[in-house]
């Protein structure tokens, strides 16, 4: 569980896809990032766009905003746009990277994108049953959302009369 929690927390969404970024695959295969992005121009070939794209350079600004732990300054990190890797692109990376450390993490990927995966449907089966119970009992969906709402709830009770001593 460890393991799933730590590869959800480098999933990003790129361009409307979930995506992992080149830095923290190498961290997880316990390789240098220029190694790994060696190995993926040398099989380029292997990555087409729907598998594996650069990030723009307002793409970088954007992440490196929202992620705020990257230090500014001269040989910090790199000076070349990160890739990033769609699920099928990291199960590509396992035919080349060949190593038994690599062949792990991509099976805990792997478990971690269907994990999500099914996650986000199960939340569209809960949304969906919802609203055909709103739509099966519009009263009490309504009396529901009244009682429910705190201004509502504000205003009627400011409105009583008190009740009891003065």
């Amino acid at each position: 569980m460890k393991n799933i929690e730590l590869i959800s927390n480098k999933i990003h969404f790129i361009r409307n896809q979930k995506v992992m970024l080149d830095y923290d695959l190498a961290l997880l295969y316990e390789i240098e990032t220029r190694v790994l992005k060696q190995a993926v121009r040398r099989n380029i070939i292997r990555f087409p766009d729907d598998f594996m794209f650069e990030l723009t350079e307002d793409e970088y600004k954007s992440l490196r905003s929202q992620i705020v732990t990257l230090e500014k300054g001269r040989g910090k990190h790199s000076k070349y746009l990160p890739f990033a890797f769609t699920e099928q692109g990291i199960a590509m990376l396992s035919s080349i990277l060949n190593s038994e450390k690599a062949i792990k993490i991509n099976i805990a990927i792997m478990r971690t994108f269907v994990l999500l995966r099914n996650s986000i449907l199960s939340l569209e089966e809960v949304s969906k049953k919802v609203e055909d119970i709103e739509n099966q009992l519009p009263d009490i969906y309504k009396i529901l959302n009244f009682l429910m709402d705190k201004s509502q709830q504000n205003t009627t009770t400011k409105d009583r009369p008190k009740i009891g001593y003065k």
